[in-house]
């Protein structure tokens, strides 16, 4: 298997990764055959998962401008994947040109490419990162030499709380991340769920096998779970919806059904 002259020296190319699978859907080139093999199989069950990470990031964008219209001007993304057209720093300083983003992921590629694209921009930083250790998130330099946490921050987990087992307790680790930031900040967040899925839940099982046999267990909860996520905070209108009804920008009516599946939402700090 030949390595990409833009793959870190380091990786294995024959495992595949959750963030390098979402790039594939979304049609990226930085993924490898081991990824692209496991997507494919994924898909064999559910068809409309491109569909699935276009919401995902369709709402993320709405999500993002309205922080930004609101006045919040720094961005915490963690599990940010690899950079696409549109991203956070991109879409927030269409409102606020000085907007500040730490962008965090745990696998090397992502990491690696962003850094490469972001090389000069002094108000992004890329730190390598887990959700489920915040504190070392939280008392980064990339963190702590950027972001101002005694003023509100927008602190992103779009697409990354369902690959959290209950046994490292998602629930602690955001509320970690969240106690740390200032009254006014913001949650942005979305959430796999059977609920809303165009299939049997029989065929959705499907696609968590594959991510099981990977080792990267996809975690579907329902909306009540979801929403404890967000304790602490006041959730912003419309709450916890499917993704295209959130502050939507056209007709949800028009949406494709897969786009549908799971939850959204965004969350002001008390």
């Amino acid at each position: 298997m030949d390595r990409p002259a833009w793959a870190p020296q380091g990786i294995d190319i024959s495992v595949p990764s959750v963030s390098r699978m979402y790039d594939y859907y979304l049609g990226g080139s930085h993924n490898f055959e081991a990824d692209r093999e496991a997507a494919r199989k994924a898909m064999g069950y559910l068809p409309g998962l491109p569909k699935i990470m276009q919401a995902n990031r369709a709402f993320m964008r709405r999500a993002v401008r309205f922080a930004a219209e609101e006045g919040v001007g720094q961005f915490l993304d963690v599990g940010s994947g690899i950079p696409t057209f549109g991203n956070v720093h991109e879409v927030a300083r269409e409102a606020d040109p000085e907007a500040r983003v730490v962008y965090v992921d745990h696998d090397p590629v992502a990491v690696a490419h962003s850094r490469e694209i972001l090389d000069g921009d002094a108000r992004t930083a890329v730190l390598a990162g887990d959700l489920r250790t915040p504190r070392h998130i939280l008392d980064s330099p990339e963190v702590t030499g950027l972001l101002d946490l005694d003023r509100p921050v927008a602190l992103l987990l779009v697409a990354v709380l369902h690959f959290v087992e209950d046994a490292d307790d998602p629930c602690a680790a955001v509320a970690e991340l969240c106690e740390a930031l200032a009254p006014g900040s913001l949650l942005v967040a979305t959430h796999a769920s059977y609920e809303g899925v165009p299939v049997p839940a029989e065929q959705t099982g499907g696609v968590v096998d594959v991510y099981r046999d990977i080792r990267n267990p996809l975690v579907m909860r329902s909306r009540e779970e979801f929403a404890a996520f967000f304790a602490g905070c006041e959730l912003v209108d419309p709450g916890l919806v499917p993704m295209p009804h959130w502050r939507p920008e056209g007709p949800p009516e028009q949406e494709d059904p897969y786009a549908f599946s799971g939850f959204a939402g965004v969350g002001r700090r008390r």
